[in-house]
């Protein structure tokens, strides 16, 4: 099992000071070996979180671009982005971008997108549900054919139309693209058809196993072995915050069995760099050999 990290909070320091953090937090998270490292998709810091939606939230991209430029190693995405935030042409070539300046290390992490009150706010188009889902198939069809350099042509859905489907500069490998949230019916069924990897929450092991068993449903049904999906698993390292490695290798353990291959850690109320260094490096080697 791998270990990623998962930027969700800008509080531990000043506005002033978040450019040295993130650096500091990139260098640690490329010292102690770990695989990812994920930022937030969000205008306003989440208020189903617990969180002020003032709290300082920085936008995706403009981030991934900077650490893209501090790290050589990590595996960069987004945790995940909403569909209804870019038009699905410009996220494809956005996505491509940060895979050449990153040396092809760019994931594309999507969902349906649900934070209402942040799409009113800056009054982003918010609509419902069943609408935000064809729009997500959409855009992951029109990302494969973006950076596909066989088809640069026309794309005609009920939802979006592009007259040229021109990516150029195209990404140095066509970047891993990630659906977050674990939907039975709608969700695992675009993983299956269109997804190279999966994000899940950290429940039960139980519930996990049952999300991983419908999944591979969905594969069955669409002629795809699930073998091909890489499972990431959003955890919150409590144990890891008291140094508890033992403890955190055991809750991981039931989970790798069940085939997660990464699982991606939340921060606390703390500096990012000293959370990377202090409480997940260790984590590193410890569960290196589960599985």
């Amino acid at each position: 099992m791998r270990v990623g990290v998962h930027l969700m909070r800008y509080d531990s320091v000043e506005p002033s000071a978040l450019r040295q953090e993130l650096a500091d937090t990139a260098s640690a998270a490329e010292e102690a070996g770990l695989a990812w490292v994920s930022v937030m998709d969000h205008y306003f810091q989440m208020t189903a979180a617990g969180f002020p939606a003032e709290d300082p939230m920085l936008e995706a991209y403009t981030t991934l671009g900077y650490l893209a430029g501090v790290t050589s190693t990590v595996q960069l995405g987004v945790l995940v982005t909403g569909v209804t935030y870019r038009h699905p042409g410009l996220l494809a070539k956005i996505v491509a971008t940060l895979d050449v300046l990153s040396g092809g290390r760019a994931t594309l992490g999507i969902g349906a997108a649900w934070y209402e009150e942040e799409h009113r706010g800056l009054g982003v188009p918010y609509p419902p549900l069943a609408e935000r889902f064809e729009r997500l198939e959409e855009t992951l069809r029109i990302s494969r054919q973006m950076w596909d350099p066989a088809n640069d042509g026309p794309f005609e859905g009920k939802h979006f139309q592009l007259a040229q489907t021109l990516c150029s500069p195209q990404p140095l490998a066509r970047p891993e693209i990630l659906i977050g949230g674990g939907g039975e019916r709608k969700t695992l069924r675009l993983v299956a058809q269109y997804g190279d990897a999966c994000n899940l929450f950290a429940t039960t092991p139980d519930e996990v196993a049952h999300k991983i068993d419908v999944l591979k449903g969905h594969c069955e049904d669409v002629g795809r072995d699930p073998a091909e999906i890489r499972v990431t698993l959003l955890h919150a390292g409590d144990s890891l915050l008291t140094g508890d490695v033992d403890t955190f290798v055991e809750q991981m353990g039931p989970y790798a069995k069940l085939g997660v291959e990464t699982v991606i850690l939340r921060p606390p109320a703390t500096s990012l760099a000293a959370w990377v260094r202090d409480a997940v490096a260790p984590a590193v080697p410890a569960v290196a050999d589960l599985g």
